[in-house]
């Protein structure tokens, strides 16, 4: 347990304390957010941009180090932007 940051410590002592409830329609809540994912991660639509090569080669360096393709970090970095989450 020491291992757990502020924010997880209060999780588990919240589940500890039997403060959890189901969500109501388990099932049918299971099925919704189901579709939401395979809906987020659905790639429908191409885009061609411009960018310098000197971005390309990093982007590419990087996607080499990370173990990705460059158009899949590329893509994960957007979503990452439009969703409000920090990428640096």
């Amino acid at each position: 347990m020491s291992d757990l940051d502020k924010y997880e410590k209060e999780l588990l002592d919240s589940f500890e304390k039997d403060e959890w409830k189901s969500a109501p329609n388990l099932s049918k809540r299971k099925t919704e957010l189901k579709e939401y994912a395979r809906a987020t991660i659905r790639k429908d639509k191409r885009v061609n941009i411009r960018i310098s090569e000197r971005d390309l080669k990093e982007l590419q360096r990087i996607a080499y180090r990370e173990g990705l393709p460059y158009q899949t970090l590329i893509s994960s970095i957007l979503h990452k932007y439009v969703n409000g989450v920090s990428i640096l």
